[in-house]
């Protein structure tokens, strides 16, 4: 059995995703833990000792590659480990594994942080900086063009095969909308995005823990998420 401990967030979703397209089932062979970042889950002793970094997601694989367990952190690397455990999503060729493993890294570098920055400005800060505002939506609409040019010509963003970078990327433009971004700038992204959305194994991966995430309104999310508990000593 496979346990992932999550959230309803963007890297928690790829994950999600990950598992569903690779055959495995939650509740038969993999099952989800809550860790509710808002409430500040993400600091509990025992899950920082499989996420030191305390954030989501994390996994616990009891039949790990040498048949015992192994503990994984960071998204991307639990992408990298699924792909390897299934044999899925990823290329065998050097060529086309080192084409997505640059897609990947695309997102973990770029998608991921300046879209999450994008959110944050555009929606949690106390104030509303204009100056962060406009940089951070200008690098959203750069890095939304970057994809717009790949995907012209092909189907998936790594080439014509469906991989752990549109896995990857794909959560993270889910709140498109709230990100500043008109479609109608990028129709090959829009189009590659309606084929994602339309996968019964994404759209498995998006409700896990959906209806437990609720709009972060109250000032002590707030303070766990984005003050001083988050950079406390631990």
């Amino acid at each position: 059995m496979i346990d992932v401990y999550s959230w309803a967030t963007p890297n928690g979703h790829k994950v999600h995703i990950m598992l569903e397209e690779c055959g495995l089932r939650l509740g038969r062979d993999w099952q989800v833990h809550a860790i509710n970042i808002g409430r500040g889950d993400q600091f509990d002793p025992a899950f920082l000792k499989i996420s030191p970094n305390n954030r989501i997601p994390a996994l616990v694989d009891s039949d790990g590659p040498d048949g015992k367990p192994i503990s994984l952190f960071e998204s991307g690397a639990i992408l990298l480990y699924l792909a390897s455990k299934t044999g899925k999503f990823l290329p065998k060729s050097d060529r086309a594994k080192f084409k997505v493993l640059e897609w990947l890294m695309f997102q973990m570098g770029g998608v991921g942080p300046m879209l999450g920055q994008n959110h944050h400005f555009r929606q949690y800060a106390p104030e509303k900086i204009e100056y962060a505002i406009n940089r951070y939506t200008n690098e959203a609409k750069r890095l939304y063009g970057v994809m717009d040019r790949q995907l012209q010509n092909q189907k998936f963003i790594a080439g014509n095969q469906y991989t752990i970078a549109d896995m990857a990327i794909f959560p993270w433009l889910r709140n498109w909308q709230n990100q500043g971004i008109d479609w109608a700038d990028f129709p090959h992204v829009k189009r590659w995005f309606d084929t994602l959305a339309a996968r019964p194994a994404v759209q498995r991966g998006v409700a896990v823990l959906a209806a437990e995430r609720k709009p972060i309104t109250d000032d002590q999310s707030r303070e766990v998420l984005f003050g001083k508990t988050q950079y406390e000593k631990r």
